[in-house]
This record gives C-alpha cells, sequence and structure tokens, in this order.
C-alpha cells in the first residue's frame, strides 16, 4: 500500500478517529483512500487544528493529531503545539516537507522545520525512508504518551506515495497500579495537618481522577478545598468546603481561605502563585512528578505518588472525622457570602445593561450533567469558573499555562466530535473569538451542534484591568466589533444577539427549542455586556490585620463590596472564636 495510508492505518491502531489539519501535499491521498477508517477535519486554519488537537487529548485522555504542509502551514502548528507542551499534554503534529531531493537546496517552502520545533517536542524525527513511515509514527505516539509532551513527523513530500509493505503491530497500553505513599509519609502528613490551625487542600488538574477523593479527604480532615482555574470543574461547586479558585480566575473566599493558611496540601498541582503568599506558610506537595515538588515554594513534606491512591491512604489511616474548626466553620460563611454576591451579580434587570454573571447564570439553564466547557483565554474565563455549574459530571477545558486566545472555539469543535452526544458550550471574549472565527465554518460544515457564548465589550478586559491596577492607561486595548449574530448567520449557523435582559431570556428560550428540535447547526449567542471588570481577586485588600482601614475602604468602594454584606475572613473567624 501507499506509505500515506499505512500511516492512516497506523493512526486508527492507536484508536486515532480523526485528525484535524488543511491538506498536508500528498499526505492527503493517504486520507482519500482511508477515508472510511479516518476522518480529516478540514479546519480553515492550522492554528485551530492544533488547538483542537491538544483541547481533544485533554478531554479524552487519547492523543490528538494535527497535520500541515510545509512551511507556513508547519508554523502555523506552533500555537496548539506551545500550549501542549506548557500544560504536559501528549499530542502528535505530522508535517510534510519539501521533497527529500529539494531539501538543503534554498527551494521554494525549503523551511528549516527541523530548527524551528526542536525546542518544543520530545520526540522529534525527519523521514528518509518511505518504509519507516508506520515506525517512526508508532514510536512518536509512544513517546508521546510515554513523556506528556508533543511529537513531531516530518515526512518529505515525495515519500507518502512509495508502496511499502505494513503489517501493524498490536498496540498494548501499560496498565501500572497508581503508587502512592509510604506509611510513614502518610502518617506524616496527617500529624501536620493536625498540628495546624488554619490548614487547606490546593488542588490541581492531577486530581483529575480523584474527585471523590478530594470531597471525601476534606470532609474526614476539615479542609477547605480551593483549586488552580484548569481545575475548577473537579470539585463540585455545591460542595460546602469548596472555595472555588484562586488568583485572578478566582474568588474572594479562596483568596482570603489561602492567604490566612498555616498549611497548604497541594495536591496535584505545580501553582504557580504560591510564591505571592503574605506570609510564611508550610506545604505538603502531593505530585505524581517529582521534578514538580518545590519547584514554586518550599516543601515541609514532598511525597511523589498518584493523587487518587494517596488520598485514599490518608482515608484509610484517619478512620474517624475530625472535627470541624472554627477555620472551617468561617471558611464556609465566607462561601455562603461569596455566592450571595454572584446572585446579586446575576440578577437580571429590566432595561439595564447586562453583567458577565447575568448572562452566564442564563447560559447555565442549558447545561446538562455531562456538559463540556470550552474557555477561552480572558476575564471570560474569570467569569466562567465562577458562573457555570460543574455540580455533575460537567468538564471544561482551557488553556492553562500557555493562554491561547481562540481557545475557546477550537475546544468546542474537538469536544463536539469526540462526544457527538454531549452538549458542548464555549464561551469567549470578543477579542479570542474574533481571533479564530473562521472556523465557525468548521462547526458549521461538520454539523456541529456547539453553543458558543461570545461576552463582547469591546476591547481586551483582562488585560484592560490589569493595566487600571498599574494606573496605566488602556491604549491599543479597544477595538471595533462585527455584529457576530449577523456574522453567525451568514456563516450558516444560528446567530443571537443579546444586549437586555429580555432580549437574552428570549434568546435562551428560543436556544432551547432549537436544541429540542434536533438541530445540529452551531450557535452563536453575542452577548454585549458592560465593560465592569471582574471583582479583583488577584490581590484582595480587605484583611484587617493585613492592610490599613483606608485601604481597604478603598478596595470596597472600587468593587460595591460593602463590609457588612461580604465581610473578610479574618472578621468571620473571630466571630467564630467569640461563638465559642
Amino acid at each position: 500500500m501507499k506509505a500515506s495510508q499505512a500511516l492512516v492505518q497506523e493512526l486508527e491502531n492507536w484508536q486515532v478517529s480523526h485528525v484535524y489539519g488543511i491538506p498536508a501535499d500528498s499526505l492527503i491521498d493517504g486520507f482519500a483512500a482511508e477515508q472510511e477508517r479516518m476522518a480529516y477535519i478540514q479546519v480553515r486554519h492550522e492554528e485551530v487544528g492544533a488547538l483542537a488537537a491538544v483541547a481533544e487529548t485533554k478531554l479524552t485522555g487519547q492523543i490528538g493529531v494535527a497535520m500541515a504542509s510545509v512551511g507556513p502551514g508547519a508554523v502555523h502548528l506552533l500555537y496548539g503545539m506551545c500550549d501542549a507542551k506548557m500544560d504536559h499534554t501528549p499530542m502528535l503534529l505530522i508535517m510534510s516537507t519539501v521533497a527529500t531531493d529539494m531539501i538543503n537546496t534554498h527551494y521554494i517552502q525549503d523551511f528549516d522545520e527541523n530548527e524551528l520545533f526542536a525546542g518544543l517536542d520530545t520526540y522529534h524525527r525527519q523521514v528518509s525512508d518511505a518504509r519507516t513511515i508506520p515506525t517512526v509514527i508508532r514510536e512518536a505516539i509512544q513517546t508521546a504518551y510515554d513523556t506528556q509532551s508533543p511529537s513531531v513527523v516530518l515526512i518529505p513530500d515525495d515519500l507518502a506515495n512509495q508502496e511499502i509493505d505494513y503489517q501493524p503491530l498490536v498496540v498494548e497500553q501499560p496498565t501500572a497500579t497508581p503508587a502512592g505513599g509510604s506509611v510513614d509519609q502518610v502518617k506524616t502528613t496527617l500529624a501536620l495537618i493536625k498540628e495546624a490551625e488554619r490548614p487547606v487542600m490546593l488542588v490541581g488538574s492531577g486530581v483529575k481522577a480523584a474527585k471523590a477523593e478530594v470531597v471525601a479527604v476534606s470532609k474526614r480532615l476539615g479542609l477547605p478545598v480551593i483549586a488552580s482555574a484548569p481545575a475548577a470543574g473537579l470539585v463540585p461547586t455545591g460542595f460546602e468546603n469548596f472555595m472555588g479558585t484562586q488568583g485572578r480566575m478566582g474568588t474572594q473566599p479562596a483568596f482570603e481561605a489561602l492567604h490566612m493558611a498555616d498549611l497548604v496540601v497541594m495536591v496535584g498541582t505545580v501553582y504557580p502563585f504560591m510564591r505571592y503568599l503574605d506570609q510564611p506558610v508550610k506545604t505538603i506537595q502531593i505530585n505524581q512528578r517529582a521534578a514538580d515538588l518545590g519547584v514554586q515554594i518550599h516543601a515541609d513534606q514532598a511525597v511523589v505518588a498518584d493523587a487518587g491512591a494517596y488520598l485514599q491512604q490518608l482515608l484509610a489511616a484517619q478512620a474517624a472525622q475530625l472535627p470541624e474548626t472554627a477555620f472551617l466553620k468561617a471558611c464556609q460563611q465566607s462561601r455562603q457570602n461569596w455566592l450571595a454576591y454572584l446572585d446579586e451579580r446575576a440578577t437580571l434587570i429590566d432595561d439595564a445593561p447586562l453583567t458577565a454573571e447575568a448572562v452566564l447564570r442564563q447560559v447555565g439553564t442549558l447545561s446538562e450533567s455531562d456538559t463540556i466547557y470550552g474557555l477561552d483565554v480572558g476575564n471570560n474565563t474569570v467569569f466562567s469558573t465562577r458562573m457555570l455549574p460543574f455540580d455533575q459530571q460537567q468538564q471544561l477545558t482551557m488553556s492553562g499555562w500557555f493562554g491561547a486566545m481562540g481557545y475557546g472555539l477550537a475546544a468546542g469543535i474537538a469536544a463536539q466530535l469526540s462526544y457527538p452526544k454531549r452538549r458542548v458550550i464555549t464561551v469567549s471574549g470578543d477579542g479570542g473569538f474574533s481571533m479564530v472565527v473562521q472556523d465557525l465554518l468548521t462547526q458549521v460544515q461538520y454539523q456541529l451542534p456547539v453553543i458558543n457564548v461570545i461576552l463582547e465589550n469591546g476591547g481586551y478586559g483582562f488585560i484592560r484591568q490589569e493595566k487600571a491596577n498599574s494606573g496605566q492607561t488602556d491604549y491599543g486595548l479597544t477595538f471595533n466589533n462585527a455584529n457576530w449574530a449577523g456574522v453567525a448567520t451568514n456563516m450558516g449557523a444560528l446567530g443571537l444577539r443579546v444586549t437586555d435582559a429580555a432580549s437574552l431570556t428570549a434568546a435562551i428560550a428560543t436556544i432551547q427549542d432549537h436544541l429540542a428540535a434536533g438541530n445540529t447547526q452551531p450557535i452563536v449567542l453575542d452577548a454585549v455586556i458592560t465593560e465592569e471588570p471582574p471583582l479583583e481577586t488577584g490581590q484582595m485588600i480587605l484583611d484587617p490585620e493585613q492592610y490599613e482601614a483606608d485601604a481597604i475602604g478603598a478596595f470596597r468602594q472600587q468593587y460595591n463590596l460593602p463590609a457588612d454584606k461580604y465581610p473578610a475572613l479574618r472578621t468571620l473567624l473571630a466571630q467564630q472564636d467569640d461563638e465559642i
């Protein structure tokens, strides 16, 4: 068979069902011949294909694959590749190059892709013999899984259609038992928790397979739970000990609990902002990767272990539930106050501009028990992690460490293709959406009923808030917008533009009717919202032991956060102590 056909069959051998790209020179011939085995998802920009591939791996655990042709197409894959590199995500990038006799001859598009990608992948091979193409693909995929990183395979254009012999080998993924810690490590962890007055648990993406254990340990040991932004959907939003996410994409109770803690149990996270805590704090760090321990802050106890396995060991070693502390009760009250704040922000008011919270509260009514959310980058991420429901089996995916704008729409493509029976909702700002709007056509072409929500405020809101906080202008950070609902309609999607409570309510009803009828058109909900930024939770000036009264008063006035309704955690803790 042709080597390009063998490539497709080897991908199928690894349970790959589709790849993303723009036809890659002669490589596309193999996909044409094997289209009953493999779907080639024709995106409108290779960047979107690469982002979709990495989102697919994050959502399914199965490797995502993107393809591109020589030169410009290959360069466009860098965006998604950087996201995979920084988020420790396996993916495979296949690129055609000029024919072997044209390499290094200064021929058109004779571009040194080896040099371009070498610093971003773990496995990097340029094929020199057509017979090795299936073997190289196999090695690339295995290495991507083993190293949790992207692999790159370069195939000269003259090799893809050469005839070769191919016999697939059986793929056997090793199934190792998750490793736990030692008995002494478990004893030390429990002793440190019991000695602490204000312990908290900070979880990251490493607890993806340990959601139930996180909740059980929190209840058993009396630990408030805080999540990194990418792990927002890994703890039920209705759990009474869940404070929300920490940082600018965070909540008041999470910020205050972490900054008042005297012990942080870090599970499956390399949280980058630990270095900015206001006071010295002890840490217990539990991570599968030894290289991640002690990276952000000193580890008083470092445990190389699987999150779920180690949390189960803690539960087995501590059979009795520890009594609730004053700190935990104060955190629970802080959480209730925060939920009241969000309710106030999300209230629809007739003839008033829409808040992002109000829009997302209504969008949340469209969510089902297993909805997948694809989140873009910016203030839309802040609002989404605060407002969308994660109380059942909902999932989210985002560009966590790289922060790639445009990720939301691309993730929606991957999610709907991978899980055609699940509801998929993406949330983007108008800046991120406009970077990749052309690939709404991909959703239309493949009849993917993704609900794409745009929070439109005419600027790069996340950066504008950052500039405002440092006393700078927003020069270069505002822009003109299209009517995105009209654009969507012209592309063949269902476009709905909302500007107030009445139009939002009507649009949600239209979407519900559209979905109930079984329509497969993608949907764009273009919501024009206020320019008001989200409440600043990256640095909250609330603690009376840390800040002067004037500074606290100015912060509360700026963000309309009155002390009588939303007191500081320090105040709530003092009230608990008084009751005791």
